[in-house]
């Protein structure tokens, strides 16, 4: 009866062969999701060592606001947003002014309440220059600003793109930061300023860029 008991015993403490074969495996496999973690986050600072990143950007063009240069009832509106107009074409009838456009350009937005009253500086039709469309982001001052200039090349992503990948050269660097006309409260808190950074593209390659789409830019760093 002793013999039996210490044999079921020992038999006990007999590991499976399966079980022991697997452990080596359980082990390369760990320190390999670790060795690779480790060089996803080398490469990660590496890219991000050498690119300044600017979430907040999207594809714009200046703006050209036609407005009459007297009050008057807003008669007419003669043109449509998506139309391309020549120098200066009649866009709107304020009172028995006629508003023209100085310069040609692409409509994007017009005041379709026809007979209200139109104060001048009001909108009544404002217009881009296509060919001045750029990727406009603001960075904040201490978020690489001075890793930026003009002539640095830069890439960028739209939303209406994904997985595309666009490419530019920094075109300007805003001298003043976008909140230089606003007046704020005094706060123990110090506020981080924000500067545009502007990026050209090649239009002629990249046609399916639209005024107004979300961007983010990628600036590399000399």
């Amino acid at each position: 009866m002793a013999q039996h008991e210490t044999h079921t015993q020992e038999q006990t403490h007999i590991q499976p062969e399966g079980t022991k074969s697997r452990i080596p495996l359980m082990v390369a496999a760990a320190l390999v999701l670790v060795v690779a973690g480790g060089i996803g986050a080398a490469a990660y600072l590496l890219v991000s060592n050498q690119m300044v990143y600017i979430e907040n950007s999207s594809v714009e063009a200046p703006m050209t606001v036609l407005s009459p240069t007297a009050a008057g009832t807003l008669m007419q509106v003669y043109v449509s947003v998506g139309d391309v107009i020549s120098p200066n074409t009649v866009v709107a009838e304020v009172g028995t002014q006629l508003v023209t456009a100085t310069a040609g350009g692409l409509v994007i937005s017009t005041n379709t309440n026809i007979g209200t009253q139109i104060t001048p500086g009001t909108a009544v039709v404002t217009t881009i220059d296509p060919t001045q469309l750029r990727v406009v982001g603001q960075l904040e001052e201490d978020k690489g600003l001075n890793n930026v200039a003009v002539g640095d090349s830069a890439k960028f992503t739209v939303d209406a793109y994904p997985g595309k990948t666009f490419y530019g050269v920094v075109s300007e660097v805003s001298p003043t930061d976008v909140n230089s006309d606003v007046v704020f409260q005094v706060s123990d808190q110090r506020q981080e300023q924000k500067f545009n950074v502007s990026v050209a593209y090649d239009l002629a390659k990249y046609p399916e860029l639209r005024n107004g789409m979300s961007a983010k830019i990628w600036v590399f760093k000399k």
